[in-house]
């Protein structure tokens, strides 16, 4: 499929799918159109056994944040549904069943920062700048950083930033957990793409059961996270890469994953 505001595109190997929201002149920002073709995109790597996704923006922003020209006149009820749409690309993101990677370039305000924080890994240029700044606008997020932005910064940081609005340059945010890595601007997607390569290139079974016992320890009681974590360690026994990966070991060679 092909949209207006978003792109989908495979490397070489068919493994690693980049969706770029391509709004450049209006820095990213989400509206409706653009929402809906991510989860169409989404949804489109997902068919296509995508074994990692990078998650961009095109020109000198990643996601500048929300369309609020949309957003000011909207009613109750029109922002419900506003942030159910987001929070469906959010939750698309965040349970996609292989690694996710957000590789941010320059702005990544509101749902912008909310879009990033659904992604497993950030990987930042060094001009981004990232923050929960909707509190300036008399609203407080929306699509999901109220609970996973205090998961990966932890409770004060996460307090500061939505309270205050504080915007974090990317060193800035690096220290405080919410990137993984800092790279120079140019470098920004042949480092996310790589990464993501390495991903792919990782038993894809055994990435996913990683991925949801993750998930899982945020679900519920720290029991129930260990009790999925068991069933989910002994369901990758008798599969094709954990055999692959043991015997690989024990013969001290490269394993053959598929």
């Amino acid at each position: 499929m092909t949209w207006e505001t978003v792109t989908l595109e495979w490397d070489d190997d068919g493994a690693v799918a980049t969706l770029t929201v391509d709004r450049p002149d209006a820095l990213n920002a989400l509206n409706v159109e653009t929402l809906e073709a991510m989860l169409e995109a989404i949804e489109e790597a997902t068919d296509g056994d995508a074994r990692a996704l990078v998650v961009t923006g095109a020109g000198d922003a990643f996601i500048a944040g929300a369309d609020i020209k949309y957003m000011r006149q909207l009613s109750v009820e029109e922002a419900q549904a506003w942030g159910e749409l987001g929070h469906a690309v959010a939750d698309a993101i965040s349970s996609f069943p292989a690694p996710t990677v957000a590789a941010v370039n320059g702005y990544a305000f509101g749902g912008g920062c909310e879009m990033a924080l659904a992604c497993d890994l950030r990987v930042a240029g060094e001009s981004a700048i990232i923050g929960n700044t909707e509190i300036d606008l008399g609203i407080i997020p929306g699509w999901g950083a109220t609970q996973r932005l205090p998961r990966i910064v932890g409770d004060e940081t996460a307090r500061r930033m939505i309270y205050l609005g504080q915007r974090l340059d990317a060193e800035s945010a690096a220290e405080a957990g919410l990137f993984g890595e800092v790279v120079a601007d140019e470098d920004l997607r042949d480092v996310a793409t790589e990464l993501a390569g390495r991903l792919a290139a990782k038993p894809a079974f055994a990435l996913q059961a990683a991925k949801q016992s993750i998930d899982q320890s945020y679900e519920g009681s720290p029991r129930a996270g260990l009790d999925y974590e068991k069933r989910a360690f002994a369901s990758l026994f008798g599969t094709h890469d954990q055999r692959e990966g043991m015997e690989a070991f024990v013969e001290d060679r490269e394993p053959d994953f598929e």
